[in-house]
């Protein structure tokens, strides 16, 4: 697939880190010549020099014979109107990021469409919705829906409490026979498990359920859910706005935020949450603001290392529920190990859903998550398809890869090895990022 992505930004970058890893053909285009140097010297892919916006440079870029053209600079004009551009010059596909929810209303996808703007991408957005998520299934680390819960994946860190625990794969299933172990976070890395593997505290376990079983999987992880009613954010950013939209009449939110315009701001869009002007690194502002009442912390500043410090005092204070922004890829193992909740990542939700886009996914009714090292994708299954010609376990899938379940005539179900995978199944797949080359050889 011919990929051109316009921006070498800190996203432009990630998807092309990505992306060149899966033996994709990738050009990105910008017009600062040091982030492309870098690039060059280290990624296999292309770049090309100057504004994303130029029809020249568009049209050196190869955007005409491009597959999917994505545009993620900083500026959402530039973004809009360069995907125009490629459109107009042969590209199949184009998304573009953009900074406006009004833009998202369905009202106005003609319009988009007509302009040669194939798909939107707001990761505010994304990730206001990953946090409301996270709130209503509090007693998880991840939690995701395919064909309105037909079919769930949910992450969940297990302690020594967890009746699983030091548990064999191969022990568990011949005795728990409604979910799959699809992946395990240890440390640093993410396993595609096999039945020798064992279970240890600490492990974040990525399963596969049906939606009637999810009360039995909390039991069997020792897992309570919390009501929660009063909830502390700290950072008046993007996406607190879209939370507190999604969310301000369901909860209690209180929004501190160390700039005073900013906090007028606030109090205007945001007029069901109250705005508090304050320091929250400071703990006594939190004390004096009642962290110690809160069910829940959501740290959203723009500082990484903020986010994970105040989300841990906010743990020593007692909180249930802690949810903090990690844009720092590094930074993100290391905060999955410690006393957090749920990270939210806008690159990782940004490039699940253009991954969504490569796969040719309905994006009205499939699902893809994107984690450090691992990805989970729905994908229906076309006629052909190799994996449709034995039953799973003759299919010799390579060891960075599960298949996790699948959708058939709308009701989900667990994959076991003797199960064959039909032509028109939504089959959910969790595989290493490493991957994405093999899946489409099995599914396209």
């Amino acid at each position: 697939m011919k990929i051109v992505i316009a921006g070498a930004g800190e996203v432009g970058c990630h998807l092309g880190k990505l992306l060149s890893r899966e033996e994709q053909d990738i050009t990105i285009v910008d017009a600062d010549e040091s982030k492309l140097a870098q690039l060059d010297a280290n990624y296999n892919l292309l770049t090309v020099s100057g504004q994303p916006t130029s029809f020249n440079v568009l049209k050196q870029a190869g955007v005409g014979r491009c597959d999917l053209f994505i545009a993620v600079t900083p500026s959402e004009t530039a973004n809009l109107l360069a995907c125009s551009i490629a459109k107009s010059y042969g590209a199949k596909r184009t998304v573009a990021r953009i900074d406006n929810y009004e833009f998202m209303q369905p009202a106005y996808g003609e319009f988009f469409n007509e302009r040669g703007i194939s798909a939107l991408m707001y990761p505010e957005y994304l990730a206001a919705v990953e946090i409301k998520k996270a709130l209503e299934r509090n007693w998880v680390r991840f939690w995701f829906e395919i064909h309105d819960g037909e079919l769930l994946v949910v992450g969940v860190k297990i302690r020594e409490n967890a009746r699983l625990t030091g548990m064999q794969l191969k022990q568990l299933s011949m005795s728990e026979h409604f979910f799959h172990v699809s992946a395990i976070k240890r440390n640093q890395r993410t396993i595609i498990p096999r039945g020798d593997d064992f279970i240890y505290p600490n492990d974040i376990l990525y399963f596969t359920t049906t939606k009637e079983h999810v009360n039995e999987l909390r039991d069997i992880c020792g897992k309570q859910k919390h009501e929660l009613r009063r909830i502390m954010v700290l950072g008046g950013s993007r996406i607190a706005v879209r939370l507190s939209t999604l969310v301000g009449d369901k909860y209690d939110i209180t929004i501190i935020e160390t700039n005073r315009d900013r906090c007028q701001e606030l109090c205007e869009r945001c007029p069901n949450v109250t705005v508090v002007h304050g320091d929250g690194r400071d703990i006594e502002t939190l004390v004096e603001e009642g962290i110690d009442e809160c069910d829940a912390f959501i740290a959203l500043t723009d500082s990484s290392e903020t986010n994970i410090l105040t989300s841990l005092t906010a743990k020593e204070h007692g909180v249930k529920k802690t949810i903090a922004e990690v844009e720092d890829l590094q930074f993100i193992s290391s905060a999955e190990n410690l006393n957090i909740g749920t990270i939210i990542n806008k690159k990782l939700l940004l490039s699940g859903r253009i991954f969504q886009v490569m796969l040719d996914a309905d994006t009205d009714s499939s699902t893809f998550m994107a984690l450090a090292d691992a990805d989970v994708a729905e994908i229906e299954v076309r006629n052909g398809a190799k994996v449709t010609k034995g039953m799973v376990k003759d299919l010799k899938l390579s060891s960075d890869m599960t298949i996790a379940g699948l959708i058939r005539k709308g009701k989900g179900m667990l994959v076991r090895g003797d199960t064959r995978i039909e032509p028109g199944d939504h089959v959910v797949v969790l595989f290493l990022n490493t991957a994405m080359h093999k899946i489409e050889k099995l599914f396209i």
